[in-house]
């Protein structure tokens, strides 16, 4: 069930190259990949699982409230991360040339259906 629901993302984002359901404690639920891909999202992920809960606490902290969505842009790519709940998060990897504010939009629209599943 995850693996359509990430496939969807992937497929629907203009430069979609792959997404992964993950825990804070960075062990991935499921993931999917465009065929080809050689990008090791699930590592990328998992290093920046703690600097999400770094940004998170900071919030918290500073009372900003809670984390919603972080992305970060390098010279290949937009990873955008999306929080579901306080225990798992979903993370989207597109081209630099790729439709962030599609991928944004798909990962708010299908976050309701990742986090049902979960339930």
């Amino acid at each position: 069930m995850f693996s359509e629901i990430l496939q969807r993302i992937v497929e629907e984002t203009g430069g979609g190259i792959g997404s992964v359901l993950m825990g804070y404690d960075g062990i991935a639920v499921d993931q999917f990949f465009s065929p080809g891909e050689e990008i090791d999202l699930q590592m990328v992920v998992v290093e920046y699982s703690n600097v999400l809960k770094e940004i998170r606490k900071t919030a918290e902290t500073l009372s900003l409230g809670e984390m919603e969505e972080v992305s970060i842009r390098t010279d290949r790519f937009i990873i955008v991360i999306r929080m579901l709940n306080n225990e798992y998060f979903v993370a989207l990897v597109i081209d630099r040339d790729g439709n962030f504010g599609k991928a944004r939009y798909l990962m708010t629209r299908e976050g309701y259906n990742l986090i049902e599943a979960l339930s």
